[in-house]
């Protein structure tokens, strides 16, 4: 059988929201949004506020496994919070070379690294080196703004002896632009090396699942932003289970409400369910409806109560 990853995306996928859908799907691992590491070994909290999940004594969520992934440039400190995540019970670390954010890439994070292969090398070296025996994992694009140093990336990453490279495929320049998707990349790259590759980036249903696995040539598949406007999107691919039904999707929405957030003020929820209705729209009609209804109101009690109206409005 395939095996499928819930992947991080910064800025949605949190803790409540692993938790609601690690509930409703098998999934195999389930990687966390990134810690950000400067020049500073992290305190224990910072991992605690990233993955709440590290505080339960099995480090699972819902049987999932949990990893951190750490963000950063500085194979020292790198490594030196990578000890600390696999002390607080993270399964391994992911090591982010991936994400295309403008504020992350301009202090040299992210997808600017793409660029220097030879700074992956590095990292990837120097945290796997003093981690032989846990999971290091990485997650890249296909390049910057083109192809070119594309094997390159992979070379880097063989001769560091990762244990796992996720691929999105399409380069930082690309974004998230449906057409630029280019699983076959993932193929190639499996002709230079022998690590295990994870494909990952415009799988929204099955079909689209069956296509990735036949083109990329893998069996693992990571999913982001398809879990998040299809709840049930790792079941329906896995066992072929039906579509989950929008009344059920309103409880979701209203049992994320119940998860406390560190500082919550109050818009948190509201700032979150709105941004969840705006990928569940193109899903579920009704999520456009309800978006309508709470996209000016900011009080998590007012949110609440429209999504729980809309709840018994469906079941009458």
């Amino acid at each position: 059988m395939h095996k499928i990853i819930l992947g991080p995306m910064e800025g949605v996928l949190d803790y409540g929201l692993r938790s609601i859908l690690t509930s409703i799907n098998r999934y195999d691992l389930c990687i966390t949004e990134f810690v950000r590491v400067v020049d500073q070994l992290l305190p224990k909290k910072v991992f605690y506020r990233t993955a709440p999940e590290l505080l339960n004594h099995d480090n699972f969520i819902n049987k999932t496994p949990i990893r951190i992934q750490l963000l950063g440039n500085d194979e020292n400190w790198l490594s030196e919070n990578a000890a600390r995540a696999i002390e607080l019970g993270s399964k391994g670390v992911d090591l982010n070379f991936g994400c295309p954010a403008k504020t992350v890439n301009k202090n040299k994070g992210g997808a600017i690294l793409l660029k220097e292969p030879e700074t992956v090398y590095k990292i990837t070296n120097k945290v796997k080196k003093d981690h032989p025996d846990h999971h290091i994992s990485a997650k890249i694009r296909l390049g910057w703004d083109s192809h070119d140093r594309f094997k390159d990336l992979i070379f880097a990453l063989d001769n560091a002896k990762v244990d796992s490279i996720t691929i999105h495929a399409r380069t930082k320049k690309d974004g998230y632009k449906p057409e630029n998707i280019d699983w076959s990349k993932i193929a190639q790259a499996k002709s230079w090396t022998d690590i295990p590759l994870i494909a990952n980036g415009e799988v929204w249903n099955k079909k689209d699942a069956v296509n990735c696995f036949e083109t990329s040539q893998t069996h693992t598949l990571m999913l982001c932003r398809g879990a998040f406007q299809l709840p049930n999107l790792a079941n329906t691919i896995k066992f072929n289970e039906p579509i989950i039904a929008w009344n059920q999707v309103i409880n979701l929405l209203i049992e994320y409400a119940s998860f406390p957030i560190e500082k919550d003020k109050g818009l948190y929820f509201s700032n979150r369910a709105k941004q969840w209705l705006t990928y569940l729209r193109h899903q579920y009609n009704e999520a456009q409806e309800l978006f309508e209804k709470v996209k000016r109101l900011k009080n998590k009690q007012e949110v609440l109560d429209v999504i729980t109206r809309s709840l018994v409005q469906v079941n009458e």
